[in-house]
């Protein structure tokens, strides 16, 4: 890929999800908050459009506004030809996306498995019952 398209491409996605598009001119995660950054790691995912992406608590210490934008990137990424692991404990990433499966982990192994009813039962239940 050329420079300039490359950075038509980033310009797109940054727009997109609302990033400053003057964070083009820092150097990479230096001086960035913890939003910035994981909002870097979206869009990273975006422009390298790997076939699997592995977010291990992607929305960590994110503000609503700041869920919402990483939810949009991972929306935008998302298709048949790719696929997006989410690690999290808490439910909130879920809720803007059409997730295919929830499973629930205990001490290493899958003890439920469902889809998006599976992590509504857990926002409203928590996670108890699967720790028995």
């Amino acid at each position: 890929m050329k420079v300039f398209a490359f950075k038509e491409e980033l310009e797109k996605y940054m727009n997109e999800l609302n990033m400053n598009p003057k964070n083009m001119e820092r150097s990479l995660n230096v001086g960035f908050s913890g939003g910035e950054k994981k909002k870097n790691e979206i869009l990273q995912m975006l422009v390298l459009n790997p076939k699997l992406a592995i977010l291990d608590e992607t929305d960590s210490g994110l503000d609503v506004d700041a869920i919402n934008t990483v939810s949009k990137g991972i929306d935008m990424f998302k298709n048949k030809e790719n696929a997006v692991l989410i690690i999290t404990h808490n439910t909130k990433i879920l809720r803007n996306l059409k997730v295919d499966y929830v499973h629930v982990l205990v001490n290493g192994k899958i003890v439920k498995t469902g889809g998006a009813e599976l992590a509504k039962d857990i926002e409203d239940n928590g996670y108890s019952k699967y720790l028995k």
